[in-house]
């Protein structure tokens, strides 16, 4: 049995931007480690966004580890809620819970500026006894969770989908709508004044104006990665989300030290604890969530550099390791529209023959001899 290594830049895909020359952040990026995978191995496009569903890295991280949206998908609060160990009773609905800066009805910053762990936490704790009747959880930086007990799944919108636009078309909506939005009223109050933001204010960063809970729904029910594959896996990330779906699929959840979910992720530890797990695994997915958040703050420079980043990973992963390799983006997370986009991505595997691709890209990937697959049945490839 071959083991395998799966390493995910998250968001990593784009579109040509003028301001590169007219390539991709990918194209324009120094990836020695990733161009020498794609001169060694074989590229392809992958489908990770099924039809009729939006293009959040839930869906797209679900699809990779080849869990059908379509059948396992209730939601990303509950997803997030498993990681935090929150125990959902059955009719539980948890939402992601983001802290947010509107300005003037206006959704400024998705994240408050990327508030500290602590700082968030401060704000959820003095806000919980003003919310009887739901549950507030603090998790890491602006990603925090709201469950409501006895709940109904609301319609509503992601925060880093409408920065710069009016809140009030967005606003939750059906189901458990009037309390959302009664919660989402007593964090202005809370939050105007609170200690967090009057220290924020004197260091010149965005205040935390309130919370904006989305995406909730009930705990999922997955068959094991063990049963699906017959291989025990394992997950590096610092997202809540992605280690609430390895706890759903009964994976080993690796805690790196170091590891932010932010532009200062220390990148080297996520590879030297993959190299470590390997050793007892057979499968080990590392995600990187740093060229997501550049494509949502509309970085260029901080994008290219996280790339770049990535492919240290990828180059100090495959010095020491010997097995398969894959590597690719869940999805685009295009400069032009700081949000996710549905497009397939690009993807590269080593020992699963050869191509004529010299390049790591978007562009080139679409040439690769590994043609267009759906996600669903990437890893039943990768492990064949």
């Amino acid at each position: 049995m071959v083991k395998c290594i799966l390493i995910l830049g998250d968001g990593m895909a784009d579109e040509p931007i003028p301001d590169l020359g007219g390539k991709t952040p990918l194209e324009y990026a120094k990836t020695p480690h990733m161009d020498r995978m794609a001169r060694e191995g074989a590229c392809g496009m992958l489908r990770t966004i099924p039809d009729g569903f939006e293009a959040g890295s839930d869906i797209a991280n679900m699809s990779i580890l080849g869990y059908a949206p379509e059948k396992y998908y209730t939601g990303r609060g509950p997803l997030e809620a498993m990681s935090m160990g929150i125990d959902l009773a059955p009719t539980d609905v948890a939402y992601r819970c983001n802290i947010v800066t509107v300005r003037d009805g206006i959704m400024a910053d998705f994240s408050a500026g990327h508030i500290t762990s602590p700082e968030g936490a401060a704000l959820l704790a003095s806000l919980a006894p003003a919310v009887p009747g739901v549950v507030v959880q603090a998790g890491v930086s602006y990603r925090n969770l709201l469950v409501v007990p006895h709940g109904s799944a609301a319609d509503s919108t992601p925060p880093h989908d409408i920065v710069g636009q009016p809140i009030a078309e967005y606003l939750p909506r059906n189901g458990d709508a009037a309390l959302l939005l009664s919660c989402m009223e007593k964090s202005r109050g809370v939050f105007a004044g609170h200690p967090v933001n009057v220290a924020r204010a004197r260091s010149g960063k965005p205040p935390a104006t309130q919370i904006w809970p989305w995406s909730g729904g009930r705990r999922p029910a997955f068959p094991s990665f063990f049963e699906k594959y017959h291989r025990t896996g394992g997950m590096i990330s610092a997202v809540d989300l992605l280690n609430g779906i390895a706890r759903c699929a009964g994976m080993e959840v690796i805690r790196v030290p170091g590891a932010t979910g932010y532009f200062d992720t220390d990148y080297m530890a996520k590879a030297r604890y993959a190299l470590d797990a390997i050793q007892r695994l057979d499968f080990v997915y590392v995600h990187i969530e740093a060229p997501d958040e550049a494509g949502h703050e509309g970085s260029i420079t901080e994008k290219v550099r996280a790339i770049e980043n990535v492919d240290r990973v990828v180059g100090a992963i495959r010095a020491e390791f010997d097995g398969r390799v894959a590597v690719l983006p869940d999805h685009p997370t295009p400069i032009r529209i700081k949000t996710h986009s549905r497009e397939p991505v690009p993807f590269v595997v080593t020992c699963k023959g050869t191509d004529a691709c010299r390049h790591f890209s978007e562009n080139e990937a679409q040439s690769g001899m590994l043609g267009t697959r759906k996600a669903t049945e990437f890893l039943s490839f990768l492990f064949a």
